[in-house]
């Protein structure tokens, strides 16, 4: 499904979905004036802005905090260390000895 699709299929849902929750807010007069001017722009009404403003931020910071973003010298540095790891150290060799010494040879 592309992204398009995906917006398209959210907006539909929006619509048809069935509204039964409350969300309440105090603002002051001017960034209600603001709110109203954006939504009247796009035509909208100021409930229909505010849900889709609100909506659209909190997916967006969803996103955000699922995704980790390396830098290219970072993504190298992962890299080599997945394809070349470094050997046991003792205190890894340990822990598998006393692993196998509880658990068994599984």
């Amino acid at each position: 499904m592309s992204a398009i699709q995906a917006r398209d299929l959210r907006a539909r849902v929006r619509k048809t979905a069935r509204k039964s929750e409350r969300l309440e807010t105090r603002v002051t007069p001017e960034q209600k004036e603001l709110v109203q001017q954006a939504a009247a722009l796009q035509g909208r009404s100021l409930t229909d802005f505010v849900s889709a403003s609100v909506q659209q931020t909190a997916e967006q910071t969803i996103r955000e905090h699922k995704v980790i973003t390396l830098s290219a010298r970072d993504s190298r540095a992962v890299m080599e260390a997945l394809l070349n790891p470094e050997p046991a150290g003792p205190w890894l060799r340990q822990a598998a000895e006393r692993y196998k010494a509880i658990m068994g040879d599984r």
